[in-house]
């Protein structure tokens, strides 16, 4: 029998989910929306494969925000998956953030979401035109013009994920638009994902930074163990990068191993500022044949 959480006077809270196009920093908006680093990003697209949680802890209110994989027209069976994902999330939320880039748009993706909001039932739709500070104030009046028209948006905030610029209004905006709730996770929880999820998003990020061309969208990484010795101030991790080629498993491990290191070095480093404590982490690489088109091969990597 599931529990019941009675709604708390004068509270408000429920749940939004963010969407929009590959790279048009929703990851980062999400980062800086709850003052933490859960997702994680990149400037290459569709670095966001799964739906994550963050939650945004407000006076009077609380926010359970949904990162989702960037929307846009694909025939690559992962990318099909990624995007009905991300469509699935708007499903049962209580508001949806659409974000845009201002600086760099995506007519196809952007109109592509427009047409699935239009020929299905949502809730309020806020408009986030992200990346302000990369166009000048008359290119920015024009976007919010044109954005005006194309969709009933309950409202439009022009802002800037990494700056933090106009976030405090788009938090206001989005409080208007909530139902009276109770606090659905505690003050000191951010996200609903286990720390061993986000220690492998960590190794991904680091693949996606310091390699080019297709490996970064080849790439997999799961977890093998994740082993926590509080005695010794130490967590022990091993992982496996999956790659879908063997002539790949060269450039993951690199000349002499290096560029495995290098990869391995500043995942370390983001993991022992989340955990708190020292980190061993052990890589593997692993060839996983042609994964991205294998729907078992998908399923074992958690997608």
């Amino acid at each position: 029998m599931s529990e019941i959480i009675e709604p708390v006077q004068g509270f408000k809270s429920g749940f939004a989910a963010i969407i929009g196009a590959p790279n048009v920093g929703k990851s980062t908006l999400l980062n800086t929306l709850i003052g933490e680093k859960i997702s994680i990003t990149s400037s290459k697209p569709q670095t966001t494969r799964n739906r994550i949680a963050g939650v945004c802890h407000q006076p009077g209110f609380q926010i359970v925000f949904l990162d989702t994989p960037g929307i846009h027209q694909t025939k690559k069976p992962l990318n099909i998956r990624l995007v009905e994902v991300a469509m699935a999330a708007i499903s049962d939320v209580d508001l949806i953030l659409l974000v845009i880039d201002a600086a760099a748009p995506e007519p196809k993706s952007e109109q592509l979401i427009l047409n699935k909001l239009k020929n299905r039932r949502h809730p309020p739709v806020i408009l986030a035109i992200n990346k302000i500070d990369k166009v000048k104030k008359p290119k920015l009046l024009h976007l919010i013009d044109h954005w005006a028209g194309a969709c009933d948006f309950v409202e439009i905030v022009p802002v800037s994920a990494t700056e933090g610029t106009q976030v405090d209004a788009l938090l206001a905006a989005m409080k208007k638009l909530l139902p009276d709730g109770p606090p659905y996770f505690p003050e000191d929880m951010i996200t609903d994902m286990p720390e061993r999820f986000i220690a492998a998003e960590m190794i991904r990020e680091k693949v996606f930074d310091l390699t080019d061309q297709e490996i970064p969208f080849s790439t997999a990484v799961t977890i093998e163990s994740f082993e926590e010795l509080p005695k010794q101030n130490l967590v022990r991790i091993h992982a496996a990068i999956h790659i879908e080629r063997d002539s790949q498993k060269g450039i993951i491990i690199g000349k002499q191993g290096a560029m495995l290191r290098q990869i391995g070095e500043a995942a370390r480093l983001d993991m022992e500022r989340m955990t708190g404590t020292r980190v061993f982490l052990k890589l593997f690489v692993r060839v996983e044949k042609n994964w991205s088109t294998d729907d078992r091969a998908m399923r074992k990597l958690g997608y």
